[in-house]
């Protein structure tokens, strides 16, 4: 990706489970590195309390999977257009807004984003799913000025926003050679996002791209949510859920539902779920289940468990079985996932996915023959059983998948170079 001089601003790719950024430069790649030699930098605080630190990314998330006491925030993006937003968590003993909480994982992006550059960026173009929240446009209009102001705290001096999938598609139109009708599929931790766009070399020249974009369309669904649907069917049973208490009522799911939620984890920590479990073990049909909860609940061990599970979701998109290690929870314990458990337990999110794309193609009044090429990017792209709901909607589509991790926030980079040079 050649350009002749290094552009004015970079792009961020403030991403559910990882983030990039993005900056154009003579003959060198767009994508910075920001972490251990990677361009990805995972979208992850540890309040070390041992230590007395903060950490991002692979290093916080080593420090907390070591061991050592703290807090571990993940999936930060997810807090954008929800009631916690608002709200306040308390860390090594003092509150803190979740907006400062953002602010000071963004402003570490930008600052390792600027080492890497050896130049500082007072402007950026942000990425941001077609929709932050599902049918509330006031609700959506919020969470994108939050994450303005929360942008400009972290002291970018000017701001402006892509549609992620549009970004994408400036990626890959660097990579065709005549017109094409591109459908990108971007699939990423906390939104499935698409976008039906013509591109072509002649296009990429045109500063004003309204004309060829044909259709945007969005769900609140990505890859953590595919994580949560695996941990409540295959996990979440070792420890409890859906087990009887002894009168035939079913064991509360309010635990179990946060421990399976990426950013709700710390929620199973309180004082009052702890007494409640602790009642709740008096009359529990399923002891050997509820001491493995209370032992998970009582080393803080739920970020453990998630990361686990998110690996085998990974293993099972390219595998048949993935085999837990649990040991943490009871001597010797294991547990196989299977792929058939998994794509059970996915099949109602794939089919809201599949809704949002049929319908995307309606209101574009585009058959599906007259795609010429799905585009896949985003982490949880991969997910077979996704792929093969995307593909029996455009059947005549060719599929090409681009930097799972990196193409939206390359388009980004491009972006910021034509917006502000």
């Amino acid at each position: 990706m050649s350009v002749e001089a290094p552009a004015r601003a970079c792009g961020i790719d403030f991403g559910t489970s990882n983030s990039t950024a993005g900056w154009l430069r003579p003959d060198q790649p767009p994508l910075l590195v920001l972490e251990d030699g990677k361009i990805t930098l995972p979208s992850v605080i540890f309040f070390n309390a041992d230590e007395n630190t903060v950490s991002v990314g692979r290093a916080g998330l080593n420090e907390y999977l070591e061991g050592y006491e703290g807090r571990l925030m993940r999936a930060l993006k997810s807090l954008l257009g929800s009631s916690l937003m608002e709200g306040q968590t308390e860390v090594q003993g003092r509150p803190l807004p979740y907006k400062e909480l953002l602010a000071q994982f963004i402003a570490e992006l930008k600052r390792r984003a600027e080492v890497a550059a050896d130049r500082s960026f007072d402007q950026a173009v942000f990425g941001r799913p077609v929709f932050f929240v599902d049918d509330d446009t006031a609700a959506d209009r919020k969470a994108e000025a939050t994450l303005d102001a929360i942008a400009r705290a972290s002291g970018f001096r000017e701001v402006s926003f892509q549609y992620e999938p549009i970004a994408a598609a400036y990626h890959y139109e660097r990579q065709i050679d005549r017109e094409e009708l591109v459908l990108i599929a971007d699939i990423g931790g906390g939104t499935s996002d698409f976008s039906l766009i013509r591109l072509s070399p002649q296009r990429a020249r045109v500063a004003d791209r309204r004309d060829d974009l044909l259709a945007n369309g969005g769900v609140h669904i990505g890859g953590t949510n595919f994580d949560r649907q695996l941990s409540l069917a295959g996990v979440m049973p070792l420890l409890g859920y859906r087990s009887k208490l002894k009168r035939g009522l079913e064991m509360p799911s309010n635990c179990y539902m946060n421990l399976a939620t990426w950013h709700t984890i710390n929620q199973a920590y309180t004082r009052q779920t702890w007494a409640d479990l602790q009642q709740l073990y008096l009359v529990s049909q399923a002891p050997e289940a509820m001491d493995r909860l209370l032992k998970l609940i009582s080393e803080r061990a739920g970020h453990w468990l998630a990361v686990q599970v998110e690996e085998a979701k990974i293993a099972l998109s390219a595998g048949d079985n993935a085999t837990l290690h649990l040991d943490r929870l009871a001597p010797d314990l294991r547990h196989t996932l299977t792929r058939i458990e998994f794509e059970q337990a996915s099949a109602q999110l794939v089919e809201q996915i599949g809704t949002t794309l049929s319908n995307l193609l309606t209101m574009a009044d585009v058959r599906s023959e007259a795609v010429d090429t799905v585009f896949f990017t985003g982490g949880a792209s991969g997910v077979p059983i996704l792929r093969e709901r995307i593909a029996a909607l455009l059947p005549q589509a060719r599929r090409m998948e681009g930097d799972l991790f990196g193409s939206i926030g390359t388009g980004l980079a491009v972006e910021a170079q034509r917006r502000f040079g």
